[in-house]
């Protein structure tokens, strides 16, 4: 497993692994292939002020048909409510804006057999409640749950969430009909 500065990625990644769904830790294989200095730009941008950012994993579909994925990894802390209490927690689902502009980016670069997703990984004080996700699962004593959205659908849905941090975001309603299972449910290819 590789070394992974944020439990949100190190949980993903034993997801993966638990669920035998192949994949590479893109920070593995850039480390491999990049000089430390270095930054992808495209072409058209010789100074290399306008570098991508880089997403976390490319996780290979096991269904054939199905694209491969192109995950950015989103940790999110599920506060804690307690049952009864008639409150719901909310389920962040924010992006950056560096997020919004580099990631079409590197599914044009890998091309029609790759689609760009977050993968949300939600950190909960204990069991989710039933019913509330498909996927849960422990990783380092700690419960998660995940759901995911394909770039492309959340582009067209997106809101502005803070215009000084230059963060976009989801209605819950939209986040609801758009998020899917990582694993069960298939992404549908959109084109």
């Amino acid at each position: 497993m590789a070394q992974r500065r944020h439990h949100y990625e190190r949980a993903f990644e034993g997801f993966l692994r638990a669920n035998r769904i192949p994949y590479i830790s893109v920070d593995e294989a850039r480390r491999a292939l990049l000089p430390e200095s270095a930054r992808l730009t495209l072409s058209g941008d010789p100074a290399g002020v306008n570098a991508l950012k880089s997403f976390d994993f490319v996780v290979y579909s096991p269904n054939p048909g199905q694209p491969n994925l192109l995950v950015e990894v989103k940790g999110r802390k599920v506060p804690h409510v307690p049952s009864g209490s008639g409150r719901k927690g909310r389920f962040e689902c924010w992006v950056s804006g560096d997020d919004v502009e580099s990631l079409p980016k590197w599914e044009q670069l890998f091309g029609p057999g790759f689609r760009a997703c977050f993968a949300f990984i939600y950190w909960c004080d204990g069991h989710p409640p039933d019913g509330l996700f498909n996927e849960v699962f422990v990783q380092d004593d700690r419960w998660y749950a995940v759901r995911s959205v394909l770039f492309r659908d959340y582009a067209q849905h997106m809101k502005p969430r803070s215009r000084k941090w230059g963060t976009m975001h989801l209605s819950a309603a939209d986040f609801d009909a758009l998020s899917r299972p990582m694993l069960g449910v298939p992404h549908a290819a959109s084109a």
